[in-house]
């Protein structure tokens, strides 16, 4: 509802400490807030990049947050790299929010506050992460998640200390906010109002291709662009792939396994017999007897239960076994059932539910399975279990002879692997030049191959759980970089085109929203524009029609309420399609005053809004009270080693 009136407002103290949502994600992919407080004392060491009071923020730390935090984002973005990532503020971002966090810890441990190891406990059990099936807190999950988090235990033990002391500083300062009547009233009915206006459209398109470039004008195009034009890192992948097709021979059962396996499971495939049963239990024998007696004299088992009080669901126990009904009774009842002949009723008989009568519906048989019968059934289980023990054997004696030393190509050679290689491909497994081209039965891997160095020994990776598996190595890796002009000259000839194109646009557009802000109507400032434009489209709406949750609101719509009424506006429209002009006509004030809904649906979201902010000026004014010192030098070089040199 209020994205209309202000986008984008978040509050990175609340959303880094309130809830421990951040070590919830920890440990789900998002990594762990690493806002350490390792060293107290004073002086900026070579790898310390911060100070907050008694805190010291190290590179390493830094370093670490930062590698994971790229490691979540690519997930998303496979062709992202580090020095992509930098570039874009995401290192500058992760030092920001540790820095708040430290100050947030040194202020409330100033001020006695304290997270004690039963508190530290009880959240680190809540975890999904570190729960097993059930929801219960499981060591082994815990470890694993660590494990593949690449965290101590120390390490999320002291971060989840110092956000649950943050977050006893910052509840109180965001709880309960109150927003004045007068205030909600206010922008419920900006919710309301009511704007006219015009949307024209100056389309790229309608302004021709225009003078033929040059070459030297499309050289000093792509050399202002390069990093349009820049291709990813590209890596040339080695490997070979397995499965099931190379323990076939092994995974074949003998006879002796069959026998064995048929002689283990041989009640599975006797004779066996079921019944379909009918029930009711009574509290004593002298009921139970009054029942059976009332079926002796003629009334139905089914009259007699529904007088008893039993409804059909009550009555029926459907198909049971002899085992399976003493388990849910008694091996009495079960005796007496399976004793009676089909159509009689047994006598009262007790169990600890109390006294049965059962009456038997129907009888099945089944023969024995022989072996004969039961072998190919046999055979496909065994072989089943034999593939995937013979499979871990495999992938064990692979790994195995990598871990002594042996390159791929021995290992291949050895397993009677076909090795293959790919062409220069993307993280996302894309050949440059080849766009139809995609990298065979790999993209399970891709990640885990953009991740090794070249010099580092084969992976053995599973491609599909438990089937497939791939060994896998890198044989060359292209830095990301720009291709050479002459390989992209079209595109980049099209592109300036379009560039030209685009700019002629705006003039146009321009010219237009000057004439109707000197008093021309819309209509004839398009009529009159060269080249020849269609006609803008006239358009009503109100605020809370357009502020619609989960739905983007048009740029040309927002851009109606952000004017002045009777003026026209400039706005580029997506892709270098062109340019939109917009023109408000009349802006009608709308009133709540009687949407009292309305108003109290403002007012709760503003409360949320304003909790954010006193917490997060709450967080600024512990920074402001605090001596913190950044170490520029010690951020330089930890950019440079993450991003390599020329990251800015």
């Amino acid at each position: 509802m209020l994205k209309i009136f202000r986008s984008g407002t978040s509050s990175k103290i609340l959303f880094g400490f309130l809830g421990l949502a951040l070590f919830a994600m920890v440990i789900t992919g998002f990594g762990t807030g690493g806002m350490g407080l390792g060293d107290l004392g004073g002086g900026l060491g070579g790898d310390t990049v911060a100070e907050v009071g008694s805190a010291r923020i190290g590179s390493t730390e830094v370093a670490d947050q930062a590698n994971r935090q790229f490691a979540r984002i690519r997930q998303q973005q496979p062709d992202l790299d580090m020095g992509e990532f930098i570039r874009s503020g995401g290192l500058s971002e992760i030092i920001d929010q540790m820095v708040s966090q430290a100050a947030l810890t040194v202020f409330g441990r100033d001020q006695g506050l304290v997270a004690s190891k039963r508190m530290i406990d009880g959240e680190i059990a809540s975890i999904p992460a570190f729960q097993n099936l059930a929801g219960q807190f499981d060591v082994n999950s815990f470890r694993a998640a660590l494990a593949r988090e690449n965290i101590s235990e120390g390490q999320l033990r002291q971060d989840i200390a110092g956000t649950l002391i943050a977050r006893q500083l910052l509840l109180p300062a965001a709880g309960s906010p109150k927003v004045p009547d007068a205030m909600a009233r206010q922008y419920a009915s900006l919710l309301l109002e009511q704007r006219t206006g015009s949307i024209g459209v100056v389309p790229t398109e309608a302004m021709g291709a225009g003078t033929e470039p040059t070459a030297a004008e499309i050289a000093a195009f792509y050399k202002e662009n390069e990093a349009r034009y820049t291709i990813p890192e590209r890596r040339v992948l080695r490997f070979a792939t397995f499965g099931p097709e190379q323990v076939t021979a092994a995974a074949q059962p003998t006879d002796a396994e069959i026998a064995a396996f048929y002689k283990a499971n041989a009640a599975r495939y006797a004779a066996r017999e079921t019944r379909s049963l009918s029930q009711v239990v009574l509290p004593d024998e002298a009921a139970a007897r009054a029942f059976a007696q009332r079926i002796a004299g003629g009334m139905s088992f089914a009259q007699a239960a529904t007088q008893a009080g039993f409804s059909p669901d009550d009555v029926s126990l459907g198909e049971q076994g002899r085992d399976q009904l003493a388990q849910l009774t008694s091996e009495a009842v079960a005796n007496a059932a399976f004793s009676a002949a089909e159509g009689a009723m047994t006598a009262p008989t007790r169990s600890p539910l109390g006294w049965h009568v059962i009456r038997v519906d129907a009888i099945t048989r089944t023969e024995a399975t022989p072996l004969a019968a039961a072998r190919d059934e046999i055979v496909q289980q065994l072989a089943a279990q034999k593939r995937e023990g013979a499979l871990a054997d495999l992938v064990t004696r692979i790994e195995d002879r990598l871990a002594k030393g042996a390159t791929l190509p021995e290992v291949a050679e050895a397993e009677g692997l076909t090795l293959r290689e790919t062409p220069p491909i993307t993280a996302s497994g894309i050949q440059f030049d080849n766009p139809d081209y995609r990298a065979p039965e790999l993209q399970p891997v891709l990640e885990t191959a953009f991740d090794m160095g070249v010099d580092e020994d084969p992976l053995v990776e599973t491609l599909e759980e438990g089937q497939r598996f791939a060994i896998l190595d890198v044989t060359e890796a292209i830095p990301a970089a720009p291709p050479p002009l002459a390989e992209v000259q079209d595109r980049v000839k099209a592109d300036l085109v379009q560039r030209r194109a685009l700019e002629r646009a705006r003039a146009v557009a321009a010219s237009i929203v000057a004439k109707i802000n000197g008093g021309t109507s819309p209509a004839q400032a398009f009529a009159e524009a060269q080249p020849r434009l269609s006609a803008p489209e006239s358009v009503t709406a109100r605020r809370i029609d357009i502020a619609r949750p989960n739905e983007p609101v048009p740029p040309p719509l927002a851009m109606l309420f952000s004017i002045t009424e009777g003026k026209a506006r400039l706005l580029a429209a997506p892709n270098g399609q062109g340019w939109f002009v917009v023109h408000l006509q009349e802006s009608v004030p709308g009133d709540a005053s009687s949407s009292p809904g309305l108003i109290q649906a403002t007012r709760g979201q503003f409360e949320g809004i304003l909790g954010q902010e006193y917490a997060e000026q709450f967080g600024r004014s512990i920074e402001a009270g605090l001596n913190i010192e950044r170490n520029e030098g010690a951020v330089e070089r930890l950019r440079q080693q993450l991003a390599g040199p020329g990251a800015e």
